[in-house]
């Protein structure tokens, strides 16, 4: 089963978003099922909600309900048994790369799947138009980048060559 972890600093606005918008995408896909998609925070503290933004957005914009999901915190037993790691900012990266050097090949930056090497912004403390702005944002770089995260992952269809 392909597995992928979406991980940013508190695990309570940009990677549970990033996390209910790539599981939607990815039911939608008729050859894709049995797919593991999870999110953590590189400096959290566990078991908390999300952002109250975070909920009331993605259930607006989305209809997705994030009340059960509670902040999980990086480790390298966590880390370790997922294909892909998508990281929100170059930081993150960096640091994940330096903790776990062994998992390095497996960290990219979320924008990377659209060929851009940037940060998606914190929105905490903003407004619910910030909120918005990066559930969208997150939204267009799942949809546009769904083939290279779906590759990165190992979720490639296979062609049959008939044997």
């Amino acid at each position: 089963m392909p597995s992928i972890i979406i991980l940013c600093t508190a695990n309570m606005c940009r990677s549970p978003m990033a996390e209910v918008l790539l599981r939607k995408k990815l039911q939608q896909q008729e050859d894709i099922t049995n797919w593991r998609v999870e999110s953590a925070g590189t400096w959290t503290v566990i078991g908390r909600p999300v952002a109250p933004r975070t909920l009331e957005v993605m259930q607006r914009l989305f209809g997705l309900d994030l009340s059960e999901h509670r902040s999980r915190l990086v480790s390298r037993s966590l880390l370790r048994p997922f294909d892909l790691i998508l990281v929100m900012e170059a930081g993150h990266k960096e640091a994940i790369g330096i903790e776990f050097p062994e998992l390095v090949s497996r960290v990219h930056l979320i924008y990377e799947m659209v060929g851009q090497v940037r940060n998606v912004i914190d929105p905490i403390g903003g407004t619910t138009k910030d909120f918005e702005d990066t559930a969208h944002e997150l939204e267009k770089i799942i949809t546009l980048g769904l083939e290279q995260i779906i590759r990165l992952a190992g979720g490639e269809k296979q062609e049959d060559t008939g044997c």
